[in-house]
């Protein structure tokens, strides 16, 4: 949510951040808006204490001048209501405008329409070679016969998996590395968080309205998280917090659910878009200071992960047009994938300053007043996608995986993943 005093003090600005948005300029109509509520705010107001003091004297009136005063004053009691009115509808129009525009982009942020216009910020670790030609996970997974997408598209349709024995417990692995590197090494507090949210949860987190066709929704009016940054952040809906507790850093292996509405034909083999993934995510609640610093900081931890499994990475800062939609800053993390030859996202860190705060009134206090705090978010990593990456990069000609040596205390005494 944006704020309307900035929108105010700095009309051209906001729309200069929108144009990098590639949208419309709005300053002008949601100033015509903002105007005709202090306008009909004003009357309101004027209104009552008319009404005030014209109550004030009724006792001294006779009965003949009550009834004309009565009539008066139920007059400007429907003026009021009427104005009241208006103003509740322009409220609504308010927040509906507010509520779809993104947040504008920082000033690091590199204007381009789409991915093309990203700018690879550093590449990390050596591309593997091989004496053989690297297959793609799917043909891995299914060849070891413990990736099973057929039995999965009878029971649940396209875009699910069975994953099976060795490689499910390589996964559990994975996220259980990433949860200890992150709680031990970084500080960050392990939760366990709802999977299904409200309404004014996702809204909080900028899901709703504008993308509610990404998302499941259960016939009890509840949404199915399409990451933990939707209930982690949220620990923060509509609550006041002190500044020297600042910042809060959480962290949480959950399922995730995604419609992948706007996804059409893209992805369709293996397990690089699915309905239902698993991700470790990585949620920072800063005050304003701090924000940018603590973005550089998720960054660092998202990316040791891959330093530790030996993978190789780059680290791209999204344009305006790429990034998502409550964001002010991204970097994207893609992971070298040999079955395809190419870098894939793994991972991306944003920072939303108070731009999810405003939508969920979370405050802190600071010097007797309250500001908005600053949310980040960042997949720390999105397990699936390193399971893929595992499989890849640790493949070897016949077929077997090699297990990563800083997963190999999570596999008992599993080294090498064959078929049976």
């Amino acid at each position: 949510m944006h704020d309307l005093n900035f929108i105010r003090e700095n009309p051209n600005l906001f729309d200069l951040g929108l144009k990098k948005r590639f949208l419309e300029p709005q300053s002008q109509i949601i100033l015509d808006l903002d105007l005709k509520k202090r306008d009909l705010l004003t009357k309101s107001q004027d209104l009552r204490s008319e009404r005030k003091n014209l109550s004030a004297s009724f006792s001294q009136l006779n009965d003949e001048d009550k009834a004309v005063l009565q009539k008066k004053v139920q007059d400007i009691k429907n003026d009021i209501d009427q104005y009241e009115n208006e103003i509740s509808k322009i409220d609504s129009q308010l927040k509906d405008i507010l509520s779809s525009l993104p947040n504008l982009p920082h000033a690091d942020v590199p204007i381009g329409e789409d991915e093309k216009s990203n700018i690879i910020i550093k590449k990390m670790g050596n591309i593997p070679t091989f004496s053989f030609k690297p297959k793609p996970h799917y043909e891995l997974g299914e060849e070891l016969g413990m990736l099973d997408f057929d039995q999965a598209g009878k029971v649940s349709g396209t875009r699910f998996v069975y994953v099976k024995n060795h490689l499910a417990r390589l996964e559990r692995a994975i996220a259980n590395f990433m949860l200890d590197k992150h709680t031990s090494d970084f500080g960050y507090m392990e939760i366990i968080p709802p999977n299904l949210v409200r309404d004014a949860a996702a809204y909080g987190t900028g899901q709703l309205p504008k993308f509610s066709d990404d998302l499941f929704k259960t016939n009890t009016d509840h949404w199915l998280i399409p990451t933990a940054e939707v209930p982690l952040t949220n620990l923060f809906l509509d609550t006041i917090v002190l500044d020297k507790t600042l910042p809060q850093r959480y962290t949480a292996w959950t399922p995730c659910y995604r419609s992948e509405a706007g996804a059409a034909g893209r992805d369709t083999r293996g397990m690089i878009r699915q309905h239902q993934f698993s991700k470790v995510e990585l949620v920072s609640i800063t005050n304003e200071e701090d924000s940018e610093k603590e973005l550089e900081r998720m960054l660092n931890c998202a990316t040791s992960i891959l330093d530790d499994l030996k993978i190789s990475y780059q680290v791209m800062l999204l344009s305006s047009g790429d990034m998502g939609f409550s964001a002010e800053k991204t970097y994207d993390i893609e992971v070298w994938l040999p079955g395809e030859g190419k870098y894939r996202e793994i991972s991306s860190c944003s920072n939303c300053r108070s731009f999810q705060a405003r939508r969920m009134n979370a405050r802190y206090k600071s010097d007797e007043q309250n500001k908005f705090v600053h949310t980040l978010n960042g997949s720390g990593l999105a397990v699936g996608r390193t399971l893929i990456a595992v499989l890849e990069n640790y493949q070897n000609e016949d077929g077997s995986i090699t297990v990563p040596d800083v997963l190999l205390p999570y596999m008992g005494d599993i080294k090498v993943i064959k078929k049976f």
